[in-house]
């Protein structure tokens, strides 16, 4: 079956096409999906939720505020069950209510609160399908990523013949299972991934701080790249001015200390740790509870060393598999080598931050990148690209790991 442990939500508004939406749930579910049914208020003047609740196996959901779900907010509890979203019918009012974002009905409100992917099928009224306000409405959906499936064309309830028919349940079952198809394999699918990023900053006094250059780059586009894997990522961000990549989680952090208190919070769940981070290697001994006041020509700092946290990482009892970063300016390969092997890590991932145009702040960067039997040269590229690349590497020595097992 194809659509085996997938979870879809179908969504019914009121239209004649409706009686089409029973055979949908019962195709759906012959292809082994886990189906579960809403319904517009106008849908239910045209077939019952009882039929769609015999077809489905669960009652049919209709209200913003449902007492019998979880804190009554059934919305938000439905948009996160689903792996797919399929309005049919879509009429020409509900796809003109989804584009202005309006969330008055529960079956809107789920498309707008759910981060799955949602697909559309139109069925209207041949001129209200061609109507300008329609099709304006339809393109602005499509760039925002909803797919459009149909509608076809054909004789009409009204009598008419043009485009507007609902695609049958057989095609729009096939559509899903296609859908599931292409973005089936996703090496990272159900893994979880740790990055930590950005600079680290170090208060010397309430407005003064040891700091360095990084920009967060590498590790947000890493970020991205792992989530478009198909990974559950967690990014432990030092202070950057950079936005957070789509649906990755972010955990925002000051210090080396609360960089590694966030990272030990949640590191016993993480399948990969990847240590992007340019954690300040030493902290004040003692910081000033007031700002210090210019006052001789020359001051001294007391500092002392902060945490390693590749280091407590990698050799945890049960750790992820441990990437780790290393910024050189000279001996790049060489120091690498020993970052590697003295913090007991899987990987390790190096640059020379000398070159200009790469490495800090750059868009722009290579990596040597090495483990213990063996070592890849990246060769500049830009750092979306890189990300992805050294992602490959990882998932290639993962496999192997488990492979010699």
């Amino acid at each position: 079956m194809k659509l085996s442990h997938k979870k879809i939500l179908v969504g019914i508004c009121g239209g004649i096409a409706t009686y089409k939406s029973a055979d949908l749930v019962r195709k759906l579910k012959e292809q082994g999906a886990d189906v579960r049914v809403v319904m517009s208020q106008s849908a239910k003047e045209f077939i019952t939720p009882l039929t769609l609740q015999a077809l489905s196996g669960y009652p049919v959901s209709d209200s913003l505020l449902d007492p019998s779900a979880e804190a009554a907010m059934g919305h938000i509890e439905l948009a996160r069950w689903a792996d797919l979203v399929i309005i049919a019918p879509a009429t020409a009012n509900f796809i003109a209510r989804l584009t202005a974002g309006m969330a008055d009905e529960l079956i809107t409100t789920l498309c707008i609160a759910t981060e799955s992917p949602v697909a559309i099928c139109p069925a209207m009224n041949q001129q209200m399908y061609v109507h300008a306000a329609t099709q304006d409405n339809l393109n602005t959906l499509k760039q925002r990523d909803v797919h459009i499936w149909g509608p076809a064309s054909g004789s009409q309830a009204c009598g008419e013949v043009g485009p507007g028919r609902m695609l049958e349940p057989l095609d729009i079952t096939a559509l899903a299972c296609d859908f599931f198809k292409a973005s089936e394999y996703l090496p990272l699918q159900g893994k979880n991934v740790m990055i930590t990023a950005g600079p680290t900053r170090e208060a010397i006094d309430p407005v003064r701080f040891l700091s360095n250059h990084s920009s967060g780059k590498m590790g947000y586009a890493i970020a991205q790249a792992a989530q478009a894997l198909g990974a559950n990522v967690t990014l432990v961000s030092g202070p950057v001015a950079l936005n957070t990549p789509t649906h990755v989680n972010r955990v925002d952090v000051d210090s080396a200390e609360n960089m590694l208190e966030s990272v030990l919070s949640d590191i016993k769940e993480q399948d990969i740790f990847i240590g992007c981070a340019a954690v300040a290697d030493y902290k004040v001994e003692q910081v000033a509870t007031d700002k210090i006041k210019k006052s001789a020509e020359t001051m001294q700092l007391e500092l002392t060393r902060n945490p390693d946290i590749l280091a407590t990482v990698a050799n945890l009892k049960d750790k992820p598999f441990t990437v780790g970063f290393a910024a050189e300016t000279s001996n790049v390969i060489e120091y690498a080598k020993g970052k590697l092997e003295r913090k007991n890590l899987d990987m390790i991932a190096a640059n020379d931050v000398a070159i200009q145009g790469q490495g800090f702040n750059a868009d722009n960067n290579a990596l040597h990148v090495i483990w213990t039997d063996g070592q890849q040269s990246l060769p500049t590229t830009s750092k979306t690209e890189l990300a992805q690349q050294l992602l490959q590497l990882i998932i290639e020595r993962m496999d192997h790991n488990e492979n010699s097992h």
